[in-house]
């Protein structure tokens, strides 16, 4: 089975939005973290459900109608490359 490997920029995007919704609202904050985490590590059971993604050799998976994890499925890791409100400029 596929391991789930986190980049540095995916979790410093997961540290900065919970952060953010954290200020407002800790609950969801902590509904929204275990969400992202949850569904990031269950993508070795399917790794390939979710959309293709925008650039080349990624997948999308929307986890929240407002986050996307963004993935890239490997042969034996599956790279979660950001994490990203579906508002930001991506690529």
């Amino acid at each position: 089975m596929q391991t789930v490997r986190w980049s540095d920029e995916a979790t410093t995007d997961l540290v900065e939005i919970i952060d953010y919704i954290e200020q407002r609202n800790p609950l969801a904050a902590q509904s929204l973290f275990s969400a992202i985490v949850q569904s990031a590590e269950s993508l070795p059971l399917m790794p390939y459900l979710f959309r293709p993604g925008r650039v080349a050799g990624t997948r999308e998976h929307v986890v929240h109608p407002n986050y996307i994890v963004v993935y890239q499925v490997g042969t034996d890791v599956i790279d979660i490359l950001r994490v990203l409100h579906s508002r930001q400029q991506y690529p």
